[in-house]
């Protein structure tokens, strides 16, 4: 027992309560254009179910609903759930402790049923409940009936149109209905309400007939009321004097080769028609008319009907009037039916977003598209297009030459055609389902020279590598190129190449063509890929170059040009230039050089007696030294070097003073040396600093002095 009392004190806690009798509101204003309605005071209750009843015009009308509170709390929570009814355009928000707003559109109150606002309100932040309240939308619905001609012939169907302020609100009579020897029903066609009358009874006959609404409506005693006030006119019903024989077959095809062998039809029989003989038919009562058709009467039935062969000859439209049964030139009875031609589509277009209507019958998977046919008697096509949704919407509008269609191609589809059927027979015309063909940018590609992956598309300026490049590789992650909701297909690239080397002289050229890069197995097009032309594997390029990476001399230049094939898209592709040095910080060479009024100073040992020797003449250096590339600019050195070698002072010098007397000696020095950096002159003249020892005198020394230097 206390088990039992535990369980039910938790499902009262916890289960929400659905009830409109627990009531927390005190009145609800709905306001709809100018008017206004209440619970208070537009309260209706209907099968123990309290309503607010309101009116509307509009069938989708913008209403603000105030609410008010019995009684209130700072911490009540106050949501309006959503409803396929209407949509919210404001949800609830607290103007005050006991007075709340929201504001929605309703959608077509015309077809809504069971309407009703439902509430979630808590206290506390505890138990949840959830409160409705229904509503009772009404509507004013008028139908009237001013008919343009009151005479009625005995057999003949006349139409008429009916006045009314709400088409949508008002139910078919689809089946026949009885009136004094009229029989009626009515439809609706192009937002045309119609009456359809055939008599039956000569002389002055009463139409009476009232109609139902799908929304009530309040009638002048203040009640709820689905039936229209009654609709009443007179009309003068005349004997024909030819009888109408109605036709089973409303709708004959005009075709060549059925022609031949004629149409079968079933006729009424009436006196004075004959069993096998053959009747024209014409378009107008009076002798000269066109021959329409050709009329054989074969067989009597059982039910009154009389088995006929019809040939045609020229097509007709009920509209256009009836048709005179003549034997000879004399007309004995009427009728009326359609005869057009055979359905014939004359042509197809297709319209994609952002494109006008083309030709071209390619779509592609996860499109959405609209189709037009355009041709002859259409409107007797059963169209039905293969493994495609149908989502063309109902006021899409079409008639006997061209029909609209609006599908959905599936993101799954693995058909390359999908086929047109009319009546389940094929056309013979189709759409081409087409892959995605657009390029995509390089972000998906991958470039390796030694230095790890780079993404081809953030490679920005040039790229230098210090050390041997054993090979350049370029990969594909093919998982990147189509998104769920963004497809781009197979890439279609070519690869160019140049190598240059230090003086930009061309060293290979070579290229990579029909590179094909299918999308992975994450794209959702994956399975239905044509696969036969990928390139599967990684592109080595060491494998096409002449001249391998490996080989390539200091700062030889490789440049890389990866764009998409334009031959296989509609627009412009992407390009992408990656140009790779094969970059080094210095250099090792040796320099015959000729320094010229070298100041040297030879550190004697008594400060006294120290000597600077004057400017001497030309010297010869060979030294060996190091070069230092600039970082910044491809192949150029900066603008000093350093290095070690002999230094023969005043070699040059041919006078006939001895060395002592001439400062010609032989030296052994570490010098360094700083160049001008324009490179546009032949001659220039160095600076140099060093030092070092004098192998003749044996005696230390530094140097400072000015060089010439000669570029052939």
């Amino acid at each position: 027992m206390r088990k039992f009392f535990s369980l039910f004190i938790l499902t009262v806690l916890v289960l929400p309560a659905y009830s409109q009798s627990e009531q927390i509101f005190s009145n609800i204003k709905l306001k709809l254009d100018t008017l206004e309605f209440s619970l208070a005071k537009n309260s209706i209750n209907r099968n123990s179910t309290n309503f607010i009843a309101f009116s509307y015009n509009n069938p989708n009308p913008v209403c603000e609903a105030e609410l008010f509170l019995k009684d209130f709390a700072d911490s009540l929570n106050l949501e309006l759930l959503s409803s396929g009814d209407y949509e919210i355009i404001d949800s609830v928000h607290r103007i005050s402790n006991s007075y709340y707003k929201f504001k929605i559109q309703f959608k077509n109150l015309n077809s809504a049923e069971f309407l009703k606002f439902s509430f979630r309100f808590s206290r506390n932040n505890i138990r949840e409940r959830i409160i409705e309240q229904a509503l009772f939308p009404y509507t004013q619905t008028f139908v009237r009936f001013y008919p343009s001609n009151n005479e009625l012939y005995i057999g003949e169907e006349k139409i008429f149109e009916l006045i009314t302020n709400n088409i949508e609100n008002i139910h078919e009579l689809i089946d026949w209905e009885k009136s004094e020897g009229l029989n009626y029903r009515v439809s609706s066609k192009q937002n045309q309400l119609r009456i359809h009358i055939i008599p039956e009874k000569f002389g002055n006959q009463k139409l009476e007939f009232s109609l139902k609404t799908k929304k009530p409506f309040i009638d002048s005693k203040g009640k709820v009321s689905y039936k229209l006030d009654p609709v009443s006119a007179y009309f003068e019903v005349k004997q024909s004097r030819l009888q109408f024989l109605s036709s089973l077959q409303n709708d004959i095809t005009m075709d060549e080769e059925i022609n031949k062998a004629g149409t079968e039809i079933q006729l009424d029989y009436a006196n004075g028609l004959v069993v096998g003989k053959t009747y024209r038919i014409e378009n107008q009562e009076d002798k000269g008319g066109a021959l329409v058709a050709e009329l054989y009467t074969k067989t009597l039935l059982t039910n009154n009907k009389v088995l006929c062969i019809l040939r045609t000859y020229n097509f007709h439209r009920e509209s256009e009037g009836y048709l005179y049964i003549k034997d000879g030139d004399i007309a004995k009875f009427i009728t009326n039916f359609n005869i057009t031609p055979k359905t014939k589509i004359s042509s197809i277009s297709v319209l994609k977003d952002g494109i006008d209507w083309s030709k071209d019958l390619s779509v592609q998977p996860g499109e959405v598209v609209d189709i037009r046919i355009e041709g002859q008697a259409l409107q007797k096509a059963s169209f039905r297009w293969e493994d495609v949704e149908n989502i063309t919407p109902d006021t899409a509008f079409s008639n006997e030459n061209f029909a609209l269609f609006k599908l959905k191609i599936p993101l799954n589809i693995s058909k390359r055609k999908i086929q047109l059927f009319n009546h389940g027979e094929l056309t013979g015309y189709s759409l081409s389902v087409r892959e995605f063909s657009q390029p995509r940018n390089f972000d998906y590609l991958k470039i390796n020279y030694g230095s790890g992956d780079k993404t081809v598309s953030d490679i920005s300026g040039l790229l230098m590598h210090n050390k041997t490049i054993r090979d350049i590789v370029i990969d594909f992650d093919r998982n990147l190129i189509d998104e769920t909701d963004n497809l781009y297909g197979k890439q279609y690239l070519k690869i160019d190449l140049k190598i240059t080397g230090r003086k930009n002289e061309l060293i290979e050229l070579n290229s990579v063509d029909n590179i094909v890069v299918v999308p992975g197995e994450r794209s959702p097009r994956s399975p239905y890929y044509d696969r036969k032309d990928e390139t599967s594997t990684a592109i080595s390029l060491n494998k096409i170059l002449r001249k391998k990476t490996y080989d390539l001399e200091d700062w030889a230049k490789i440049e890389i040009t990866i764009e998409n094939k334009s031959e296989k898209y509609s627009g412009k592709g992407f390009k992408q230039v990656v140009e790779l040095y094969v970059q080094k910080n210095y250099t090792f060479d040796i320099d015959v050089s000729f320094p010229a009024g070298l100041l040297i100073n030879t550190f004697n040992d008594d400060a006294s007696t120290r000597q600077y020797q004057s400017f001497g003449g030309i010297s010869m250096a060979m030294i060996a030294q190091f070069s230092f590339y600039d970082a910044e600019r491809p192949g150029k050195f900066k603008p000093y070097r350093i290095g070690a070698g002999f230094l023969a002072l005043n070699a040059f010098n041919l006078t006939s003073s001895t060395d002592e007397e001439t400062g010609r000696d032989m030296s052994i020095v570490v010098i360094g040396s700083i160049y001008p950096t324009r490179k546009d002159v032949k001659l220039t003249f160095p600076l140099y600093l060093g030092g070092g020892y004098m192998l003749n005198k044996g005696k230390w020394f530094v140097l400072l002095g000015p060089g010439i230097r000669v570029s052939l």
